[in-house]
């Protein structure tokens, strides 16, 4: 929207610098004309007229040349905000990229976390069916890969949603495809 703004004023520009030139038009008709009506279908009623126009405003051109200024600031204003509107864009992309990159790296630790507490686990449920060690061993084994698996679950939702966020930071839009494109698709 910014840089359609930025387009549209720019356009008024040359709109504003297009008053300060005289404006030709080439003016015509055809027709008939005739005293009697029944005169009307012959030669000699037929009329033609052709004439230039010219205009001109040329004693207005301290006002055209103020418009064309205050449609300069104005296109500088729509330039800038142009200019805020990409930054911002950019920082938001850089914002949701970064807490994704964050978001995938705390998945990753957490996922060798659940495959270490499992190992751990089965290590621990080994000892006891040994009797080398009491079943509170194995319960609080158990304990933490349940809150590691937690961790983890919540972890995948967080890197769901940012890279939800960063799609759509990255301008991606969501589609629905109905069932007939889905159809078309497979065949």
């Amino acid at each position: 929207q910014a840089e359609e703004e930025l387009a549209a004023q720019t356009a008024r520009i040359g709109v504003a610098k297009a008053a300060l030139y005289p404006k030709f038009q080439l003016n015509g008709s055809i027709g008939l004309e005739s005293l009697r009506l029944e005169n009307l279908p012959e030669w000699a009623s037929r009329t033609f007229q052709l004439g230039p126009t010219i205009s001109w405003n040329i004693f207005d051109a301290g006002a055209i040349r103020r418009r064309i200024a205050v449609e300069n600031a104005r296109q500088e204003q729509a330039l800038i905000h142009y200019q805020a509107t990409v930054l911002s864009a950019v920082e938001e992309v850089e914002n949701t990229l970064t807490a994704y990159v964050k978001a995938e790296t705390s998945n990753h630790s957490l996922t060798q976390a659940v495959k270490a507490a499992t190992r751990a686990e089965q290590a621990a449920r080994d000892r006891y069916q040994a009797g080398l060690t009491d079943f509170s061993n194995v319960l609080d084994t158990q304990r933490t890969l349940l809150s590691l698996d937690d961790k983890l679950a919540q972890s995948t939702g967080a890197v769901t949603s940012d890279l939800i966020r960063l799609y759509k930071a990255l301008g991606g839009g969501w589609t629905k495809v109905s069932t007939k494109q889905k159809a078309a698709a497979v065949k």
